[in-house]
């Protein structure tokens, strides 16, 4: 959340950093319900203050022997407007802040400027694709031809969308899960465990509510949501609390399955485990001081790019658009792998630095070492999700006999060097 003072002094750049995000957002009529709950509070601190004064006099009256029934009137009447007053405020107050939840955060000013992903950059690759000189079968025959995957049964269970890993594939899904959660914990990071359910105030706390509700698998009987990742439940770990300036950086990484209605989704981008309801993610979250953010974004890059190194799969590093980025994001870096069969880049995991935008929705601040309060600024990243990463996988390590080839950190885990 933008703090409103920001707002009120910088309306003109906070427009034009809503349109280079190719979003709308009526900021004067913002500053117009902010002044008026501005006035509103000034109002009622007068008749407050007219109040007191009311009851000092009543009180002097009392005790001169005069009778003070008119002016106790007036205070009955003095008492209800305040009420009424009160009730306006908080009416106000809360049409303010449903106003400032549809508020996206300021991209930096590195971000290039585009609304679609022709705008986004390319900073890096990694690796060079694989030599494989055969008639490539994609992750979907491939998946079939060694039973790793169920669709038609798993549609019997959920619908589509929501894969059922069998065999061979439910143990390769296991073993990438949990090297990553190794490999990441061996770089610094705390492993934590959340629960899958998230509150709604959590949602809205990391940005995902308000405006990505349609896209939210929710518990409405309990007022609950599946966590559409675990950038959720492990930011909101600290809400509400204040840190010291030595428990920073906080470096957290975590396993859960992500669940995203992805409403709108068609045609090829649906194919298989290209685009699911139901995926695993080992995610990377970050609590840091301000001054150090985008290093700390840099070295979350790195980290998640050093899983795909690890895996030996080739990748490239892009930057993101204004109108590419999340809702509550200033920067974003995307890794991508290539898949050789589909013949394009899948993304697998998303980098980004929030600065204070979430934490101050969470209220998570840090007390400096000369006392003062500030919030932390929070980033997250994915380290991997395993749905594409598996496309990826499958299809840059088939050989021509139809088996799988399994890359050489994954063996502890699989007890198997091919997958047959």
């Amino acid at each position: 959340m933008l703090p409103l003072k920001y707002i009120r002094e910088h309306p003109d750049q906070l427009k034009a950093a809503v349109t280079r995000r190719g979003e709308t957002v009526d900021v004067d009529r913002i500053l117009s319900l902010d002044e008026k709950v501005r006035q509103t509070i000034r109002d009622v601190e007068e008749l407050k203050a007219r109040k007191n004064r009311s009851s000092e006099t009543i009180s002097e009256m009392k005790k001169g022997g005069q009778n003070p029934d008119d002016l106790m009137e007036e205070m009955k009447t003095l008492s209800e407007t305040i009420r009424e007053r009160d009730i306006r405020l908080s009416e106000q107050k809360e049409m303010l802040n449903e106003l400032l939840m549809w508020v996206p955060n300021i991209p930096h000013e590195s971000v290039p400027v585009g609304n679609d992903e022709s705008a986004n950059v390319e900073l890096r690759k990694w690796g060079d694709p694989p030599e494989l000189d055969f008639d490539l079968l994609d992750h979907l025959e491939l998946a079939n031809l060694l039973s790793l995957l169920d669709f038609e049964r798993s549609a019997k269970i959920s619908g589509s969308g929501f894969p059922l890993y069998t065999g061979k594939g439910a143990m390769l899904e296991r073993a990438l899960i949990n090297f990553m959660l190794e490999h990441n914990t061996g770089r610094g990071y705390v492993e934590v465990a959340p629960p899958f359910l998230s509150l709604r105030s959590a949602n809205e706390a990391t940005g995902q509510l308000p405006k990505m509700e349609e896209d939210m698998y929710a518990v409405e009987q309990d007022q609950l949501f599946l966590v559409p990742t675990a950038e959720v439940p492990v930011t909101n770990i600290h809400r509400g609390e204040i840190l010291t300036e030595d428990d920073l950086p906080v470096r957290y990484v975590s396993y859960t399955p992500c669940f995203r209605r992805e409403a709108g989704s068609y045609g090829r981008e649906t194919r298989g485990l290209i685009r699911v309801h139901q995926f695993n993610k080992v995610e990377l979250v970050k609590l840091v001081a301000p001054e150090t953010s985008y290093d700390e974004l840099e070295s979350l890059t790195q980290d998640a790019e050093s899983v795909l190194q690890a895996l030996g799969l080739h990748y490239r590093v892009v930057a993101l658009a204004t109108g590419e980025i999340s809702f509550a994001a200033s920067k974003c870096y995307d890794l991508e792998v290539w898949a050789p069969a589909e013949k394009r880049w899948l993304e697998v995991s998303s980098c980004s630095n929030f600065e204070s935008f979430q934490a101050r929705r969470a209220n998570i601040r840090y007390r400096r070492a000369d006392g003062k309060l500030d919030f932390v600024h929070t980033l997250n990243g994915s380290a991997v999700a395993t749905a594409r990463l598996m496309v990826a996988l499958l299809e840059s390590y088939q050989t021509e006999e139809g088996t799988i080839m399994v890359p050489e950190v994954l063996h502890p885990y699989t007890g198997t060097a091919v997958l047959k």
